[in-house]
């Protein structure tokens, strides 16, 4: 048997970070988590692009065209979409996750959902904390930390992998 794991040690290549301006208290600090985690694992800072979008509804357009560019081993997409008095969060969270999920299936680049898709703006911050959370709900450690930060873990990883699998 064998198996492919990848660490979230620096990885080759360049890092697109696609950043909502809507709700801009709590994706700033989803983008400082990001980009302090890329730094910590030795992504040198010139190799980090950002693209910053009205909202979080534009993210797959530019997410896409930097996918599909060839330029980028990653594009972290980062955002904040809180519940209000109507629907609308849902009908922008399912758009923004499925075309997500499409780009980097379709392209081959991973492309990290960092979208907060909260009830209240307390769980919204909590979950732009700090440091990155930990690596799901079952330990009895687990915190929420900086969803930013996880995503940015999550993209080294993807690119490691990626890289070490057989074409």
């Amino acid at each position: 048997m064998n198996v492919y794991e990848a660490n979230s040690e620096a990885a080759e290549g360049r890092f697109a970070i696609v950043v909502s301006k809507f709700n801009d208290s709590i994706t700033s600090r989803l983008l400082d988590g990001a980009v302090e985690t890329l730094s910590r694992r030795g992504v040198k800072d010139d190799h980090v692009d950002v693209f910053r979008t009205p909202g979080a509804f534009e993210i797959p357009t530019v997410a896409g065209r930097l996918a599909e560019n060839g330029r980028y081993a990653a594009v972290i997409c980062l955002g904040a979409v809180i519940r209000g008095e109507t629907t609308h969060d849902q009908h922008i969270n399912r758009a923004v996750s499925m075309a997500l999920a499409e780009i980097g299936a379709r392209t081959g680049v991973p492309v990290l959902f960092g979208v907060l898709t909260c009830n209240t703006l307390e769980q919204a911050i909590a979950r732009s904390g700090g440091e990155a959370g930990t690596r799901g709900k079952d330990r009895p450690d687990s915190r929420i930390g900086n969803k930013g930060a996880d995503c940015a873990e999550a993209a080294l990883e993807m690119v490691n992998l990626l890289a070490k699998m057989p074409r």
